[in-house]
């Protein structure tokens, strides 16, 4: 694999042995030294044209893990703000011998474009690309669940039958579209939750169902619940009459957590919007993944760069 770009150029194999490869790295953060020396010489850029604490941290620690040399490239500050385009960007990471790049763009497909243009010798990986994919996320995600419902007997294992409701925004969620994708591929069954408005025009090829009411989809037992943040920087009308309404329809409050079977798991992608998608019960119950998932995130990170610049897929 030269590059990740989608989740849905991931073959089943593919993806559980890059879980599998996660696990041997997650197991690098319990060691004293948390350091490996598999791509020492190695250049990552971080090229991020959108802001992104969580994501930028996480590539900057996963390749620094891996003894990689790190540079952080932010668009706010930099030539990008006075004209520079995608193509003079990427020529100038190209002399700088960058060996992987990390983007994250407004435009959606821009990773791709990178990748494919000829116009850098480097790894590219998609670190969420305007409303189209977040393929790291969806991983660390699968990863999370994979690591609950089988424990150390993860390995190997795909998610065959969970049934995973994802709710909420989903017409500018990345990693929705992300997440269907991969957990189709490792035989998941995924619902879709949320109002007409806040559902892409057409779903029909998704491998999905598509439901508008919360508790019906609580009421039938899922595994996991997937609750997403409303995107309002990417809103220019109204999609909700209210935040008020938004969160009595399809929040998830302590009530609906209520219900919910003892075992199901409560996830975010993050940053919540606490009170509107998803109550501060809900996202501080033991039954709630949100800090599991950023610590896995470090570790679905370091096996994409590994296996993405190490040379070997051993």
């Amino acid at each position: 694999m030269r590059h990740l770009l989608s989740t849905a150029d991931l073959s089943r194999d593919a993806a559980i042995t890059m879980l599998d490869l996660a696990e041997d790295m997650a197991d690098v953060a319990t060691r004293e030294v948390k350091k490996l020396p598999t791509l020492r010489g190695r250049t990552v850029v971080n090229l991020f044209f959108e802001d992104s604490t969580r994501t930028r941290v996480s590539f900057e620690l996963a390749a620094k893990r891996l003894s990689a040399d790190v540079i952080n490239f932010s668009a706010k500050g930099s030539s990008v703000s006075k004209g520079e385009s995608l193509k003079d960007t990427a020529q100038t990471l190209a002399a700088m011998g960058a060996d992987g790049v990390v983007i994250r763009h407004s435009a959606s497909g821009a990773p791709r474009v990178l990748a494919e243009s000829g116009w850098i010798d480097a790894g590219v990986v998609n670190a969420g690309d305007g409303t189209h994919e977040h393929p790291t996320q969806a991983l660390l995600d699968a990863f999370t669940m994979r690591r609950r419902l089988h424990g150390n007997a993860s390995r190997g294992k795909g998610l065959d039958g969970v049934r995973v409701v994802i709710v909420g925004d989903i017409l500018h969620s990345r990693v929705a579209r992300s997440n269907v994708w991969l957990l189709a591929t490792l035989g998941a069954e995924v619902s879709l939750v949320a109002p007409a408005t806040l559902l892409p025009v057409s779903t029909s090829e998704w491998p999905v169902t598509v439901g508008y009411d919360l508790d019906a989809a609580i009421a039938d037992a899922p595994d996991v619940v997937m609750m997403l943040r409303i995107q309002a920087e990417r809103m220019n009308a109204a999609f909700f009459p209210s935040a008020r309404e938004y969160s009595r329809e399809w929040g998830l409050d302590d009530e609906r957590v209520a219900r919910l079977p003892a075992d199901t798991m409560v996830m975010h992608p993050g940053p919540m919007n606490r009170g509107l998608e998803i109550s501060a019960g809900a996202a501080d119950s033991p039954r709630s993944t949100v800090l599991e998932q950023v610590a896995n995130g470090v570790s679905i990170r370091m096996a994409v760069l590994y296996h993405l610049l190490s040379g070997s897929d051993s």
